[in-house]
């Protein structure tokens, strides 16, 4: 029986992870600062017992850690984790960037997959081949970088980047995949309406990618709707 974790599961691309989750058979716990949500009530009544909506604010060490041990009771071992909380700050401008945005998009964006993934570790390594799926952007990207444009995001996002290699480095050997993949721009809230890929279909290319990923995949940066390389 195959357990994935969700961050960030009541919108977008993590609330359709979920969804698509769930139709291939997974049992999923999902993991949102706000968990009455009509679609994942909606969810949970399609998928009887295979849906568990858990609080988790990925910016609280105590909230990852009260999410965690309640996870432990629901299962034994954990096959998928998915870090795709995430904030953007949008509107920054030069001149006006304010510290609390990068705090808070430092905290949320880079740390909080960190320390889930930190705390996850004993259920990660008890599935026979688990994987830890960073949800990155190409705007993370150092080389490509020519434009000042959402720093507090860019910025937190190339840190996930460091927190995937570091994880990578560390689990490997423990049989534990870790990788970041940017989604593409997407119609979500972050993405905004004039994106070119549906959630839906989004979701149906990053979740192929994840369940794709092989050990050859540590540590790496990919695109998944094509499985490019993308630099660092």
């Amino acid at each position: 029986m195959s357990y994935a974790i969700v961050s960030g599961a009541n919108r977008g691309i993590g609330l359709e992870l979920v969804a698509q989750l769930l139709g291939r058979g997974w049992r999923v716990i999902a993991g949102c600062r706000k968990t009455q949500v009509l679609r994942l009530t909606e969810l949970a009544g399609a998928h009887p017992g295979h849906l568990h909506v858990m609080p988790l604010d990925v910016a609280s060490e105590r909230s990852i850690n009260a999410f965690v041990a309640e996870a432990g009771i629901v299962t034994d071992h954990v096959d998928l984790l998915v870090n795709n909380a995430g904030v953007l700050v949008s509107g920054e401008r030069y001149g006006s960037v304010a510290a609390k945005s990068l705090i808070e998009s430092f905290t949320v964006n880079a740390a909080g997959a960190l320390l889930l993934t930190q705390a996850c570790t004993a259920l990660l390594t008890q599935a026979e081949s688990a994987r830890v799926a960073n949800v990155s952007t190409m705007m993370a990207s150092l080389a490509q970088t020519d434009t000042f444009r959402t720093p507090s995001y860019a910025m937190s996002k190339a840190a996930l980047n460091m927190a995937t290699r570091l994880l990578a480095a560390e689990l490997t050997p423990q049989g534990i995949v870790v990788a970041s993949l940017h989604p593409g721009w997407v119609q979500t809230d972050m993405g905004g309406a004039g994106a070119p890929l549906a959630v839906d279909t989004a979701a149906t290319l990053l979740l192929d990618r994840i369940l794709a990923l092989g050990t050859d995949d540590a540590g790496r940066f990919i695109a998944s709707e094509d499985g490019a390389e993308l630099p660092w």
